[in-house]
């Protein structure tokens, strides 16, 4: 019996990697793609797969939260997907079945697909399931927000620290993540990613600007409402009209 596996993950290219890799194994049949969570959600309770790679950061939904709208009968077997060092490799090592991480590499997904049948061969479904619904409970009573993430930089997988990004420019579909002299790319949307961070350590200073707020020097109200942020490394940042105000009592808050 072919295991049916579902694919969700908000990124084409990811979905086609993940499709890719699957089909060199014939144990294993690829019954859907799920762009975010809400698909993925309706897609699990309808088609009732085997297996499901999901993907832990999607925007609206994410995987945690479709996992916790699933009853204990319909959660599948899950391998989570993640570029985040987020939510505690040990969280995932305790209670998941296995976890990726972005960039997949092929031998670290091959193993995890070894793990699957290994576990569907012989697993007790109950408890599977207990298990995965003490990761949900785990991480809906834990802090969502992101510690440290890693990024990818000329060829190589680099881990940084959350606190030690200075300021977050929108760049297209990229983030560029400046940390102190050197500036890395991350794909993303500003506004999801604005999710993930605590509001006691960044603030959105513009539609298109984070910056973490241990880094400024100084604030300069200007016409209009508008404001100049003066970075500690002699960085000036625009701070808009809607987001000045709130800035400045912030920041008063702080002293």
């Amino acid at each position: 019996m072919r295991i049916r596996t579902l694919i969700v993950d908000d990124e084409p290219l990811g979905r086609g990697l993940l499709k890719s890799l699957l089909a060199e194994d014939p144990d294993f049949e690829t019954i859907g793609e799920c762009a975010n969570g809400a698909e993925a959600l309706l897609a699990i309770r309808n088609q009732s797969p085997d297996l499901v790679f999901l993907d832990v950061q999607m925007p609206e939904l994410n995987g945690f939260e479709v996992l916790a709208e699933l009853s204990s009968e319909q959660l599948p077997v899950v391998v989570f997907v993640t570029a985040f060092d987020t939510f505690a490799l040990k969280a995932f090592e305790a209670h998941a079945l296995d976890y990726l991480l972005k960039p997949i590499a092929d031998d670290r997904f091959f193993e995890a697909l070894k793990r699957v049948k290994a576990f569907i061969s012989g697993r007790e479904s109950g408890e599977f399931r207990h298990r995965l619904l003490g990761l949900v409970r785990q991480v809906s009573q834990s802090t969502k927000y992101i510690s440290r993430l890693a990024v990818e930089s000329a060829g190589r997988f680099i881990f940084l620290k959350i606190a030690e990004i200075d300021w977050i420019q929108a760049a297209g579909n990229y983030l560029n993540l400046h940390v102190g002299k050197q500036s890395y790319f991350l794909r993303g949307r500003i506004s999801e990613f604005e999710k993930n961070l605590s509001p006691e350590e960044f603030f959105r200073v513009h539609r298109s600007t984070i910056v973490n707020l241990d880094r400024i020097k100084e604030f300069q109200p200007l016409f209009k409402g508008e404001g100049l942020i003066v970075l500690k490394d002699g960085t000036e940042l625009a701070a808009s009209r809607s987001c000045s105000q709130k800035l400045h009592a912030l920041l008063s808050a702080k002293l």
